[in-house]
């Protein structure tokens, strides 16, 4: 925590903020034109290039941390009281982090929305729909119903110092392209060509979340193995016995490698198979921190309280459950996973290929991948189910009467620091005697 996280994060905050105020403060100075449509038809067929499905539920889970951030909640219930002074601090971090994750969210959006629609759609669609070459990517946007040349392709990539911008899927390109195009605006006084230095300034900001994201998420998830392990073998639940940690370290890092290799080598394009499970278990992380905090409120006997929680839950668990089900029962191979997963075993019967696939062994990769997420889909919908249940029964008990609550705070000790920070000089208790 000291050695790492602290020290790096601190930076990168600087750098994470600072970069965002600029992009707005350039935004502001430039003020580009929109030039997406403020709707498309692809919001009421379901069938976009870039993500099928309806815009219900599914537009809730693809803004996801912009919105309302499950992992966030849990990453602050372990890190933020150990980077804390006192616990008043915690409003501004806590409250204030998530406003400008929003404010993010809203400049990453406009970023995107000032890209010429057939650029976006252009980098954005499955490779495999869009082809290797420029012709071949303007005539696929063409038929989404967007014009594109051939030339402005190449120009953007030329722009940005890349060979090509085709089919850079994943929302960090995009957002790096929209950035360094208003960024250059407003640095032109300085001379032509510094676009490409934006854009690769805007993919290295971008790096900093991605490495937050994974050495606090795996700490976090080491913490919960440890403790679910701990369970049925003490010693595994002692956070400071080194064998403990590594083991526990060592399945969280082979997990999220696991997708990370599972989502480089899928066919379909990883992107489209990762982001809706990742979307899915944000929200349903999310409806665990709101759950457990309509709980506290209830149990400290601030019952008027408790629908400042529990409304945001019930939306929440509405809008992701929706999305599950979806991705569980839809027939349709584009949304459901088994659907997905029934058409490429199909496929594989006829000795044919499926969906992207190039050989026979991508069609058995998507068998497994669409597999993997439909079975991890419906574990994380049951145990959300699960913990809302549970709670509620908790919260009828105590309304009721017939549960006394049960508040297991930690006895209160002195601090060891003073108002400034500074640490306190104390005599070790039973020194004198």
């Amino acid at each position: 925590m000291w050695v790492l996280l602290a020290p790096r994060d601190y930076l990168s905050t600087f750098m994470k903020i600072g970069t965002i105020l600029l992009l707005a403060i350039g935004i502001a100075l430039t003020l580009p034109a929109m030039q997406m449509p403020r709707v498309t038809e692809f919001a009421s067929t379901g069938e976009g290039p870039v993500f099928a499905g309806p815009l219900f539920p599914f537009v809730f889970i693809t803004i996801a941390c912009g919105a309302l951030s499950g992992f966030h909640s849990l990453i602050a219930s372990g890190t933020t009281p150990k980077l804390i002074q006192k616990e008043s601090q915690v409003r501004i971090i806590g409250y204030g982090a998530m406003l400008m994750e929003s404010f993010v969210a809203v400049m990453a959006m406009i970023a995107a929305a000032t890209l010429d629609p057939g650029v976006y759609f252009a980098m954005n669609a499955p490779a495999t729909v869009l082809g290797d070459t420029v012709q071949s990517a303007s005539q696929a946007v063409n038929g989404f119903g967007f014009s594109v040349s051939p030339e402005t392709l190449q120009q953007t990539a030329n722009a940005v110092g890349e060979d090509t911008i085709i089919g850079r899927t994943g929302g960090a390109p995009t957002l790096a392209v929209g950035m360094s195009a208003i960024f250059a605006q407003v640095t032109a006084f300085l001379g032509a060509g510094l676009q490409a230095f934006w854009y690769h300034f805007a993919i290295m900001f971008e790096a900093l979340f991605i490495l937050t994201t994974v050495d606090a998420g795996t700490r976090v998830g080491r913490f919960m193995i440890q403790d679910l392990v701990g369970n049925v073998w003490r010693p595994f639940a002692r956070t400071s016995w080194l064998p403990g940690n590594i083991i526990a370290s060592a399945l969280i890092v082979a997990a999220w490698g696991y997708f990370l290799f599972a989502g480089v080598n899928d066919p379909q394009g990883g992107i489209y198979t990762l982001f809706p499970l990742f979307g899915i278990a944000n929200q349903l992380l999310a409806a665990v921190a709101l759950t457990v905090g309509t709980t506290i409120l209830i149990k400290m006997g601030k019952l008027r309280y408790a629908w400042v929680t529990a409304l945001p839950l019930a939306w929440d668990a509405a809008v992701t459950l929706t999305a599950s089900w979806y991705k569980i029962f839809s027939p349709d191979p584009l949304i459901g996973f088994f659907a997905q997963r029934s058409a490429a075993i199909e496929a594989a019967n006829n000795n044919e290929l499926y969906g992207n696939a190039e050989n026979a062994a991508d069609v058995q990769q998507i068998i497994t991948n669409s597999t993997v997420d439909g079975i991890l889909s419906i574990i994380f919908a049951l145990a959300i189910i699960v913990v809302i249940l549970d709670a509620a029964r908790v919260w009828f008990g105590l309304i009721r009467g017939t549960k006394e609550p049960e508040l297991s705070e930690v006895p209160w000790q002195e601090s060891n620091l003073d108002s400034e920070g500074n640490v306190i000089e104390r005599e070790p208790v039973g020194a004198r005697s």
